[in-house]
């Protein structure tokens, strides 16, 4: 995903001190910068990264005009006014984006500044893997708990059955009959179903949490916003405030569509008939790890738009391939790494610049890297024993409730026989 997709532009003017006037035009914000674009000529007066800022303030200009005052590193000041939606938003909005940037500031200033090392970049990269086959799994896990509990359910009914069908012969018995009262034992207790373990109906870690992320939260308008929190669980969403408290609950099943504006935009929704919907836009720097895990809970409810579509766009091949090629690739280099091979050449005998452009693989390297495949390896594996499991109590749901169906449509004609 490239770091210069624009997160958000605002309209605004700013204030160029040589000339001592305001010129119009656009104030946009990307991941590692800020920078503003005249509307007239498409020039770009004023572009620096977010790191250089030392200081963001509310202030007015000339004692009238609502500006944000940004301070750069150097005592260079930037006055931006005339701000739209609202000052509060646009502020609230690049704040975010810049305490989140000073929070993560080794890891930011190390991607953004140094080359890193091909060991770091794979790394990297598989333990991000690795955290999105974990909460896939944590979803997996959940979803094997509600069969099971459906499963319970079933054989709960297929017992009330029962008994409904000892009552209904009781009544078409005749009042002469001698041996009806055989019919009032009390049935045997039913065994629990083979590979479906005996546990509470509720099932476990239905409030388990995937992530949880700072956000700016905007509720029906854009033009009121209010730091606060989004909360990935199990079972559903939660939006807190900046305070910790309780905004909004969405159960998993009350969310009707999650649009995704851009890598960090959103916008969830739940429809309701007869009120408005209750519907909330949430921008976050960390949104990004978020969509991922949403995609898998939400996977038909997900809708990119335009400027979301670099996501597509950077899942060309299936996640099959995607795995495999990340496994043979770092597979080749810590095989290289451990066999101290020579780098590949071409036919004039000079190393690929793949090879040359990064130092090699250290041994600390490559013993993490070593440990992350090992975890995801047994982690596939546990999940592919998982989705056969579930797929046999697929079966056995399917089943069990066409026995069901077929029982109370019997049932009912026999009671309408006896009215």
């Amino acid at each position: 995903m490239s770091r210069d997709i624009c997160i958000h532009a605002w309209p605004c003017t700013y204030y160029l001190e040589p000339e001592r006037r305001w010129v119009a035009g656009q104030l946009s914000l990307t991941l590692p910068s800020l920078r503003f674009m005249t509307d007239s000529t498409g020039e770009i007066l004023v572009s620096f990264p977010l790191s250089s800022i030392v200081e963001i303030k509310k202030e007015t200009s000339h004692f009238i005009f609502s500006s944000i005052t940004i301070l750069e590193k150097g005592h260079a000041k930037h006055w931006f006014s005339s701000l739209r939606p609202s000052r509060n938003v646009v502020f609230s909005i690049i704040e975010h984006f810049w305490r989140e940037l000073l929070l993560s500031q080794p890891g930011a200033v190390a991607d953004v500044s140094g080359p890193r090392t091909r060991g770091k970049e794979l790394t990297g990269l598989m333990a991000g893997s690795q955290k999105r086959l974990e909460d896939t799994a944590r979803v997996l896990h959940h979803q094997g708990q509600q069969l099971d509990s459906v499963m319970r359910g079933l054989d709960k009914m297929e017992s009330d059955l029962e008994v409904a069908d000892r009552l209904l012969t009781e009544l078409e018995s005749p009042a002469w009959w001698p041996f009806s009262s055989k019919l009032w034992k009390t049935p045997p207790e039913t065994k629990p179903r083979e590979g479906v373990p005996v546990t509470s109906c509720e099932p476990f870690g239905k409030e388990r949490i995937l992530i949880k992320i700072p956000a700016i939260i905007s509720h029906r308008t854009e033009s009121h916003v209010k730091p606060g929190r989004l909360t990935v669980l199990v079972s559903g969403l939660e939006i807190h405030d900046s305070s910790s408290l309780l905004m909004h609950r969405f159960e998993r099943e009350d969310v009707d569509d999650i649009k995704v504006y851009s890598p960090y935009e959103i916008s969830i929704r739940q429809r309701f008939i007869g009120k408005p919907d209750m519907a909330y836009r949430l921008i976050s720097a960390k949104m990004p790890e978020v969509i991922p895990i949403l995609e898998v809970q939400f996977s038909k409810k997900m809708e990119l738009l335009e400027d979301a579509l670099v996501l597509r766009s950077t899942r060309t091949s299936s996640p099959a391939e995607k795995s495999c090629s990340v496994w043979h690739a770092a597979s080749g280099l810590m095989g290289r790494t451990l066999h101290h091979e020579p780098p590949i050449v071409d036919q004039e005998g000079t190393a690929l610049h793949l090879q040359t452009s990064l130092p090699a693989l250290s041994e600390a390297d490559t013993q993490e890297l070593t440990q992350i495949l090992r975890r995801m390896k047994g982690l596939a594996l546990e999940a592919e024993s998982e989705l056969e499991r579930q797929d046999e109590a697929l079966d056995g749901v399917a089943s069990a409730v066409d026995r069901a169906t077929l029982t109370i449509d019997k049932h009912n004609r026999r009671m309408k026989r006896l009215t």
